[in-house]
């Protein structure tokens, strides 16, 4: 590296002292860096068509041409301290001192890299807090929210900035790492009174043409994952479940979709649910009521003062 900087030296008849010619060529080598990464970005925009690889390729580069200028500076510098391995030594013990948490970070993106709980564009829950992964960087990962005060699993408009280490220390809920789809319910409640036998029949056939037509391909999937993971079987087509509660009865439809496709779903299932009940008028919606009944005899006169009637009310369906 001396011989390198005197030849320069000598090249460009200038005075400058060691240390001022490698801060010169610090920038340097930074200036090339930047201008390969810009060009290598470009081809990468014309050659891919699918944003998710021209996301995952500009990652890849950025990674690559970064380690390569810290080495290149590295070298650059490393007579200052005596070796190159006496450098990285005083960098390493350093940073991990008064650089605790981005190391911790960087450790957390190495596991996310490679170990892979999730990956740009999974839908997870960290820290009750849930949404779209749209970037993962070396310090952070980033989610576009989804819940919190909006209804039906949409986006909240919020980009959430979560650091790498909570990998380390938080449950990490992947709504699409065994298959891409997640099982969701809707719950109708009749009343006793009805004729429930007839509505599970007509919700099932409901269930049958408006639920998403996903299963046959998520058992395909699940069949494919047998042997990395112990799945016992699994009924994967829509069915409706019974069960008796206070209010009535309940009617419980249970059948697959895409994460991202809940409330256009459920949407789709009780416009038809509620199109096929208008038309049996044996089938009612159970809901809150209070009934009052009284035993009082039938009087046709105003009351007088002094004269008590005997009720008794209670609550129920």
């Amino acid at each position: 590296m001396n011989e390198f900087i005197e030849w320069l030296r000598n090249l460009f008849h200038v005075g400058l002292s060691d240390v001022q010619i490698k801060v010169v060529l610090t920038f340097l080598i930074l200036l090339v860096q930047w201008i390969i990464k810009r060009i290598l970005f470009q081809s990468v925009n014309k050659i891919q068509s699918s944003q998710t690889a021209r996301y995952n390729w500009r990652k890849s580069i950025s990674y690559t041409t970064n380690a390569l200028a810290f080495v290149g500076i590295a070298f650059l510098w490393s007579n200052q301290f005596g070796s190159f391995a006496t450098f990285l030594g005083l960098l390493s013990a350093g940073l991990a001192i008064a650089f605790r948490d981005p190391i911790v970070n960087m450790a957390g993106w190495y596991y996310i890299v490679f170990r892979k709980p999730f990956k740009v564009g999974d839908r997870v829950e960290v820290d009750k807090h849930i949404g779209d992964v749209v970037d993962i960087s070396l310090y952070e990962f980033r989610l576009v929210e989804i819940g919190n005060w909006v209804n039906g699993d949409q986006s909240t408009g919020r980009i959430l900035h979560i650091p790498n280490m909570r990998v380390f220390s938080s449950v990490i809920g992947n709504y699409n790492s065994l298959v891409d789809y997640i099982w969701d319910e809707t719950e109708v409640n009749i009343t006793f009174e009805s004729n429930w036998r007839k509505a599970k029949e007509l919700l099932q056939e409901i269930l049958l043409r408006h639920a998403p037509q996903i299963y046959e391909h998520a058992e395909e999937e699940l069949k494919a994952l047998t042997g990395e993971f112990f799945i016992q079987n699994t009924k994967l087509t829509p069915t409706v479940y019974t069960n008796v509660e206070e209010q009535g009865i309940t009617l419980s439809l249970r059948y697959l979709c895409k994460p991202n496709r809940r409330r256009v779903a459920k949407e789709e299932i009780w416009e038809a649910i509620l199109e096929c009940f208008e038309q049996h008028n044996d089938i009612g919606f159970a809901y809150p009521t209070r009934r009052i009944v009284s035993n009082a005899p039938q009087i046709n006169r105003p009351f007088q003062m002094g004269e008590h009637l005997t009720q008794n009310t209670f609550d129920g369906d």
